[in-house]
Formats: C-alpha cells, sequence, structure tokens
C-alpha cells in the first residue's frame, strides 16, 4: 500500500511533537537539579571534594614531682608539593635555591631535590612528598625557602602535622609512665599514669579542612584550622626521677645477678603516700630486662613471710597473745593433721618468744599462733584481717590493680589447715603496692594513707586541680600494738639472729620483713619449684621518711632464693643512696644578733641546741666544728675524723641520749 504523503506528514508531526516533549522533560529536569535540588547536589559534590578531619591536640606534659619530664608531646611536620598550583615562571626561578635550601637543612644533594621537583612538575603530581618527621624549628625554616614562601596556593607548599609522644626518661619507668590509644572504633586501651590521668591529658580535638585530589589522597586547605585544637593539662606526678633511677638500677641489677624471671620495687613516701619510685622489671627470652607488665600494682601472689606482720599484729589487737609469749618450733617441724609446716632453719629454733620468732621468721611458731587461737573461732581471725582492709582493692586510678584473696571460712578453698597457711602467707594474695601499704602504716604510726601517684593538674603556671593526702583508716591498730611490731621490725635487721641482718649498716637504720614464697609448690615435680623472694620496710628505722618493697620472682636457686639474699639487697641500696642524698637534717632555729659579740651569740647557739634535742641529731652536712659543739653540750663525748663537714655519724639520729656514751664523726 502506497504512502500517502498525508501518512508522512502525520508521522512527522508525531516525530516532532515527541522530540519537543523529551527536550521539555531534560529543560525540567535541568531546572529541577540547578534551582529546585541544586542545593542539595552542590552540597554533595563539596563533600566529595572536601572533608573535615581532625586534628589531634597536643598532649599535655607528664612531669616528676621536681618539674622534670616524664612524658611530652612533640610536633613533627611532613612537607608536599602541589606542582599543579605553582606557575612555570615561579617554578623555573626557584627550583635550584629551593633545593640548595632543601640540601642544607636536610642533608641529601640538591640534585636530588631538583630531580624530586622536576619530576613532580612534569608528572603534575600534586601531593609529592619531600620531607617526613621534621621538628619545629625545622618547618619553621622549610617555610621561608625559595618559592615555598609564597605559601600554598602559589609556592605549592603543603603541610602535614601529627604529635608524636616522646619520654625523656627512655626505658626507665616506662610501664609505670604508660600511654593512652586509641583504635578505629573508639576504643580506648589505657596504661600506667597516662592512661589513668588521660582525661587530663588529652587535650581537645581540633578540625581540619583538606581537598580530595588523585588516586584518593587529601590535600590541607590554607594555614588555617576551621576548629582550633586545645592543648592538654600538664599533670604533676609524684614520681622522684633521682629515686626512681636509683630503684630501676638496684633491681635490674639484682635480677641480672639471680637470672630471675621478673621483679617490682615501689618506694613510698610514709607520710603522705606519695609513689616516689615504682619499677617493674621482666625478662626477655634473650636475658634481658624491660618494663612488661605493671606487677606492683596488677600482680597479685601469695606473700610468704611479709604476711606475718598483718598476722602479728591481728593477734595482738585480739589480744589473743603477747609477743613475749614462748612457742615450741619442734625441731623446726610441726605436723598438722596430714601436713607437715617447716622452718627455713633445719633443726628449728627450740623455745622461743613470739617476738623471736617473728625476728627469725619461724612458720612453725606463726603456724601454732593462729591455729591455737583462732580455731575455734575462725571469723574472728578473718574479720580482724577485714577490719585493717586487707580484703579491699586500693581503688588505684591506674587501671590493672590486682585483687586481694583473703578467704572467709565459709567460702570455697577454706579447710583445716587454712588458719596454720595463712599464718605465714600462703591461700592468701596481695599485689606488692597493698603489701606495701600496710608496712607504710605501721611505720606512720598506724594511719594507712592511700598510695597517691599524682599531685596537680596544671595549666601553664596555674593549678587546676590539687590531689592532698587521702587516708584510707586512721588507724588500723592500737598505738601499743604499733610501738611493739615497730620494734620488732627494726629487730630484723639489727639484732644477729634477725632474718635481715646481713643488711644492717651502722651508718643509718632500717626496719623490715623477710619473705620467701614458694610458687608451684603443688606440683610432684621438684624442678619445677619456684620461688618468690621479697623484703618490705620502711627507714630510717626511727621517725620513717620512706616505705619500700621489692619482690623479685623465679631467682635462680642454685644462685640462692632467700629474701634476706635477693631482695634484701636492692631494699638497702636503695636505703643507703636514699638516704645519703637527702639526709634528715634537724635545722636550730638561731635568732639573729648583730651588735652582740661572738661568744655571746655562740653561748645562745648551745643554749638553743640544748632545749632542742631529746634525742641524737642528724649532724651530717654541719660544719664540724658545729656538729661536735652540738653533741658535745648534750653530754655525748665526741671522735672526730679527718676535716670539713660530716660525712657520716657512727650513731643514727633519733636515738634516746641515754644509751649512747660516745660519737664518731667522719668529716669530708
Amino acid at each position: 500500500m502506497a504512502v500517502t504523503d498525508k501518512t508522512i506528514l502525520k508521522r512527522l508531526y508525531f516525530v516532532t511533537g515527541f522530540l519537543f516533549l523529551f527536550a521539555g522533560a531534560v529543560l525540567f529536569k535541568l531546572v529541577n537539579i540547578q534551582v529546585v535540588q541544586g542545593e542539595k547536589y552542590r552540597k554533595l559534590a563539596h563533600k566529595r571534594t572536601e572533608k573535615l578531619f581532625t586534628i589531634e591536640p597536643n598532649r599535655g606534659n607528664l612531669y616528676s614531682d621536681d618539674g622534670s619530664l616524664l612524658a611530652t608531646s612533640v610536633s613533627k611536620y611532613t612537607i608536599r608539593f602541589d606542582a599543579l598550583t605553582v606557575k612555570d615562571t615561579d617554578f623555573k626561578e626557584n627550583v635550584k635555591p629551593l633545593s640548595d635550601a632543601l640540601a642544607q637543612l636536610l642533608g641529601e644533594t640538591s640534585s636530588h631535590y631538583q630531580q624530586l621537583l622536576r619530576k613532580a612538575k612534569a608528572n603534575k603530581n600534586r601531593y609529592a612528598l619531600v620531607a617526613r618527621n621534621l621538628d619545629y624549628s625545622e618547618y619553621m625554616a622549610v617555610k621561608e625557602f625559595p618559592l615555598f614562601r609564597k605559601g600554598p596556593y602559589k609556592g605549592g607548599l603543603i603541610i602535614e602535622q601529627k604529635t608524636v609522644r616522646e619520654h625523656p626518661l627512655g626505658k626507665i619507668a616506662e610501664r609505670s609512665v604508660g600511654y593512652e590509644r586509641v583504635d578505629e572504633n573508639g576504643y580506648y586501651t589505657r596504661v600506667g599514669l597516662e592512661g589513668a590521668f588521660g582525661q587530663y591529658l588529652r587535650g581537645v580535638e581540633g578540625k581540619r579542612l583538606k581537598q580530595k585530589i588523585a588516586k584518593g589522597q587529601w590535600k590541607p586547605i590554607g594555614f588555617d584550622n576551621i576548629v582550633e585544637p586545645k592543648d592538654g593539662y600538664d599533670v604533676v606526678s609524684t614520681i622522684d626521677i633521682n629515686i626512681q633511677d636509683i630503684a630501676h638500677h638496684a633491681l635490674l641489677g639484682q635480677l641480672e645477678k639471680y637470672k630471675a624471671d621478673h621483679g617490682c620495687v615501689i618506694v613510698m613516701e610514709t607520710a603522705t603516700g606519695e609513689v616516689k619510685a615504682i619499677s617493674n622489671l621482666g625478662r626477655t627470652e634473650a636475658g634481658k630486662y624491660y618494663e612488661r607488665l605493671n606487677y606492683a600494682i596488677g600482680e597479685s601472689h601469695e606473700p610468704g613471710s611479709t604476711f606475718k606482720l598483718m598476722n602479728l599484729v591481728a593477734a595482738l589487737e585480739d589480744k589473743v597473745i603477747d609477743t613475749s609469749d614462748v612457742y615450741d618450733t619442734e625441731k623446726g617441724s610441726w605436723r598438722i593433721y596430714r601436713h607437715r609446716i617447716r622452718d627455713s632453719k633445719r633443726g628449728g629454733y627450740g623455745k622461743i618468744s613470739l617476738a623471736k620468732a617473728f625476728e627469725v621468721s619461724s612458720n612453725t611458731a606463726f603456724a601454732k599462733m593462729v591455729h591455737n587461737s583462732y580455731k575455734e573461732n575462725p571469723e574472728k581471725y578473718v574479720d580482724r584481717l577485714y577490719s585493717m582492709q586487707l580484703d579491699q582493692e586500693l581503688g588505684l586510678p591506674i587501671k590493672g590493680e590486682g585483687t586481694p584473696v583473703i578467704r572467709y571460712p565459709d567460702e570455697k578453698g577454706w579447710s583445716g589447715l587454712s588458719l596454720a597457711q595463712m599464718a605465714y602467707g600462703y591461700e592468701v594474695s596481695m599485689t606488692p603496692l597493698q603489701i606495701l601499704s600496710f608496712y607504710n602504716a605501721i611505720a606512720n604510726d598506724g594511719e594507712m594513707v592511700k598510695p597517691r601517684l599524682i599531685k596537680e593538674v596544671k595549666e601553664w603556671n596555674t593549678t587546676i586541680q590539687k590531689f592532698e593526702k587521702e587516708v584510707i583508716n586512721p588507724t588500723i591498730c592500737s598505738r601499743e600494738t604499733v610501738e611493739k611490731v615497730q620494734h620488732l621490725l627494726a629487730n630484723v635487721v639489727s639484732k644477729d639472729h634477725g632474718t635481715g641482718h646481713r643488711l644492717y649498716s651502722p651508718n643509718f637504720s632500717m626496719a623490715g620483713k623477710t619473705g620467701t614464697a614458694q610458687k608451684n609448690y603443688a606440683s610432684k615435680d621438684p624442678d619445677k619449684l619456684r620461688y618468690i623472694s621479697s623484703f618490705a620496710g620502711y627507714f630510717p628505722a626511727e621517725n620513717p621518711k620512706y616505705s619500700c618493697i621489692v619482690v623479685i620472682h623465679e631467682p635462680d636457686k642454685s644462685v640462692g632464693y632467700y629474701g634476706a639474699d635477693v631482695s634484701g639487697p636492692v631494699f638497702k641500696s636503695i636505703a643507703q643512696k636514699v638516704y645519703a642524698s637527702s639526709p634528715l637534717i634537724h635545722e636550730v632555729n638561731m635568732q639573729k644578733v648583730e651588735d652582740q659579740t661572738l661568744e655571746s651569740s655562740y653561748q645562745k647557739y648551745f643554749a638553743e641546741a640544748q632545749k632542742k634535742y631529746n634525742k641524737v641529731p642528724d649532724v651530717k652536712g654541719m660544719c664540724g666544728m658545729d656538729a661536735v659543739s652540738i653533741l658535745e653540750n648534750l653530754g655525748i663525748k665526741v671522735e672526730v675524723k679527718g676535716n670539713g663537714k660530716v660525712k657520716r655519724q657512727s650513731v643514727s639520729q633519733g636515738t634516746d641520749l641515754n644509751k649512747v656514751d660516745k660519737i664518731v664523726l667522719e668529716l669530708s
């Protein structure tokens, strides 16, 4: 059938109409996109090409108690080059002087940087790496180099900043200083002081606008941040870096000598509870030691004979014994049910007083004492331990404190042997810091203070928050009990028969208790038997200033394992060096006399000294003539060796005058 002109014309109209409708729909859509939904799509495009990135703030500094840095944040800078933003004329004019300047600052050759920059220009690289990990002074210098001084838009300079945490003391106290990390899911890992006080140190995040460029890279836009980060506050800890250094090296030396698995040491200021040093060292497979875990706070273990102090205080407070009570050590072995308890001395000590049993650390005497005193009412014994907070955590801000274990008679694990076992430090568990807190309370005349690791939070020179002494228990026991056990703790070191007598020094006094606990004692294989060696105490024995505990795990049995041999020397070394570096000097108040003769002033000095002292003063550091004058005026005969200032005195400060006839002074 022939197609008529009319049919063709209809078809043409139909196609033309369709095209007009399609063009209208396109136009409508364009108008809709541009006008109606324009803002939406502009935001979407902007979002895909520009993005706000988080800027980590500078973390606050962590200081020791004297203002020395334990941890600080250091800014590091990365320099990149955007070749597209630089005009060809500017590039040709400046590439050589820029390369020369970079070479002089960073150490590479000028030709190296010329090749790098020319390659970036040829490849139209918008993100070429120039240098990494520059410090602030280097970064400031680079900003003024030829071409780069023109800034990000004309000079192609891209600056990226990151913050790095540094520890000026290196590996010393590394675990105690700790860290705070956050993963991609926002989960924090908090360790040590950094983790405990992160809320003060971490600051407030800032925001920086970046533009998406080729290969999924983001380039900072301009120099300024959208939101400036706010630096964290500074935290002043209680750590004394001198005592920390002494404690670290004393512990390290002993661990190496005895090839031990790990150990810790804590030094605490008696009156305030301020922790002055805390060192934790663990052994690697290569035999080296480093700050592996925070054993001092996190590792709860059977304390052994250091727990005899807690038992003695409990029994004295309950008035079920007295230190003069006599116990038969039965040739060093006592059988209770099917279990045999032995003393470290073969053959035992015979019949001895409880006081001497403490000084020689007799297991049999203490097992008999606790078992016989409380077997009819074991709840009374455990209640007494609970009343002294021995079952409670210290509530430290540092995460991971170990939980003390002191079972009650109706709990799983309690048996007819429990009283005897607990008497010498088994079937109980405590961390070194929890043990030390009790010993510190005895040194502090019964007042138990909470160990404290922070003194204040500061912003520059302004104190934001101050942390004061916190008392856990004002009187863990009576004054009478405190004085008795203080005397016995001093005897452990000063008496010839004391387990700590090898630590005795005539130049300074110490008080404390040795401890040796078995590990893996349930194993029938003697080769698997290991030991925990410890010493806990304080110094000086009179008017204590510091308490200290040393715990060393798994020393080589062939070298030695008793607490007095392994841990005791660490305690003595710390006490000796701390005491020598900060002697306790009693100051004599003298009125200022200007118009009187020297003789008159001298007599007043004597009179004041006579009134001041009723015990032997500490004269170390004084001029020899003044020291002799004070001591002789107190009725003490004085022998002097050398010239200058007093370096050492033969009788310790605090000794009653009626017990002293003569004192020898060594002068420097």
